[in-house]
């Protein structure tokens, strides 16, 4: 019997490619049709998800697992916690271009901390069908490095402010930290704000560290379990509006695949933004308190 010569391990093919490899897998076609909202033509779906770098609650490194569940939450805006990698050159663990053509996903330009990174210290902002106006990063204080992005976009449906965040996990952080973001949440034209991200903040009233949001954004006491993944117990992920945003439908994204890409879940709601004339109205109704 003729035995072929053994054969080595060959060369390795370039991270770039595996990494493309990995992510494009089962991923090309998967996106869903988008059915429009009956009735609510002033409403914007958003998002906010820890992906912990794409790594899963089994301990697996899987990008095309967090790119699937992205497009499950079929959502205008959202933002990403973790999106880079820690340490080294924080290169950015999702195929952004890949993303694009597949679910129409474009992520906000110009917030990288390092040049092969997706985001501003691990914080990605996802769009669709919108232009991107002023872009600000934010050194948040503390003993963490620690970031958040503030971004002015103009959607099919309305312009507003959008602040992602990713808190620190000291209570004092904290506190300075949403002091700061608290300072970036007044646009001067107006415009609905947005605060969203992971937290790390699970107390209400006086003891939590967002109390200072109120009364200029809420819910502060509606919460919804995120972490961990697999049985969530803690709030840590929130979705905040200013007095011109409505709330609804706000619940943690649960499928049997979110429960396994990442060790949170999403969080996720429908947002009903109030017309120009209810804005100005209610700016009246203020002022002549």
């Amino acid at each position: 019997m003729q035995h072929e010569p053994e054969r080595g391990p060959g060369p390795r093919q370039p991270f770039s490619q595996r990494f493309k490899a990995l992510f494009a897998r089962d991923l090309i076609g998967s996106a869903p049709a988008r059915v429009p909202q009956p009735g609510r033509s002033n409403c914007v779906s958003v998002a906010s998800y820890n992906i912990h770098k794409c790594v899963g609650s089994d301990g697996v490194f899987d990008p095309q697992r967090v790119a699937q569940v992205l497009i499950e939450l079929d959502a205008d805006v959202i933002a990403l916690q973790e999106a880079d990698m820690r340490f080294g050159s924080r290169r950015g663990v999702l195929d952004l271009d890949l993303l694009h053509k597949t679910s129409g996903y474009l992520a906000v330009p110009s917030i990288g901390s390092r040049a092969a990174s997706h985001g501003w210290h691990g914080n990605v902002i996802l769009y669709r069908e919108g232009k991107v106006g002023t872009v600000s990063r934010l050194n948040l204080p503390g003993l963490e490095p620690r970031g958040a992005v503030v971004v002015d976009l103009a959607l099919a449906k309305g312009s507003l402010r959008v602040i992602a965040a990713h808190l620190g996990l000291l209570r004092r952080s904290r506190t300075k930290q949403v002091s700061m973001i608290l300072e970036a949440a007044q646009p001067s034209d107006g415009h609905p704000v947005i605060v969203l991200g992971d937290m790390n903040e699970w107390r209400i009233g006086n003891r939590s560290a967002l109390k200072m949001l109120s009364p200029h954004f809420g819910p502060l006491d509606r919460q919804v379990a995120s972490f961990p993944a697999s049985f969530p117990l803690w709030p840590l992920d929130r979705i905040l509006v200013s007095s011109n945003v409505t709330v609804h439908d706000l619940e943690a994204h649960v499928t049997p695949l979110a429960q396994l890409a990442s060790d949170h879940l999403p969080v996720k709601a429908v947002l009903e933004l109030k017309s120009q004339a209810a804005r100005v109205a209610a700016d009246e109704m203020v002022l002549t308190a």
